[in-house]
């Protein structure tokens, strides 16, 4: 039981030491180890139906990095200054089809499903992606983009738990930031979009007051 509670104590720390860092000290970098390791914990997250359905552009090019400034409002502060800058990516629609090559990928080469289960499993998820989602384009990619969000938020926890700082970033032309790594040849075809950015380093300073959230009460109901 000590083990536990120190354990929890540890998690909710890192909780309490994570904020939105708006900008990072330059002279202070992740290592490898370290940053494979907050790599880790996106690629080990879950996801709907086992699909994986992201992908995580580390940019560390400083001109691409400049590239993109731009047309990312909300990573001014970033882009220049972070160790480590992601462009988290969702597969689209056309990846996600019952019958598209990746869905076939992870049935079969990753959870290495018989036939007869494929099969069952393929009948099962052409029904979801008719009812649930309507069928539809748009709908499609945006349950493959909420997904992203369970990758990012471990990653961001990982970070924290190590004392690594970090930053969830919207603020940005997502037509404008696509196009730029589609030049690049970061995005080819119509395989992946861009779901969010997210910074990681180590802050420049302390945040100006102490971490702010509404009580607990507040937000859970109990019935």
């Amino acid at each position: 039981m000590i083990g536990t509670e120190s354990k929890k104590q540890d998690l909710l720390k890192a909780y309490q030491f994570r904020h939105a860092c708006k900008a990072f000290d330059t002279n202070k970098k992740i290592s490898d180890e370290d940053f494979r390791f907050i790599l880790e914990t996106g690629r080990l997250s879950p996801s709907s139906f086992g699909f994986e359905p992201w992908k995580f552009v580390v940019i560390q090019n400083a001109t691409l990095r400049e590239k993109l400034k731009p047309v990312s409002g909300g990573a001014k502060g970033q882009l220049p200054t972070a160790s480590h800058f992601v462009v988290i990516l969702a597969r689209r629609e056309g990846g996600l089809r019952p019958d598209s090559v990746h869905v076939n990928k992870m049935w079969k080469d990753i959870h290495h499903m018989p036939d007869e289960i494929v099969q069952d499993w393929y009948d099962f998820y052409k029904s979801f992606v008719g009812t649930e989602l309507e069928d539809n384009d748009r709908l499609i990619f945006e349950w493959s983009i909420r997904q992203t969000y369970i990758a990012l938020g471990n990653m961001m926890t990982a970070a924290a738990q190590i004392g690594i700082d970090s930053c969830p970033i919207e603020g940005f032309d997502k037509k404008q930031v696509t196009a730029i790594l589609q030049n690049e040849g970061i995005i080819n075809g119509d395989d992946f979009g861009v779901a969010c950015l997210v910074a990681f380093g180590y802050r420049q300073k302390d945040p100006k007051r102490p971490q702010t959230r509404q009580h607990l009460d507040e937000i859970v109901e109990w019935r």
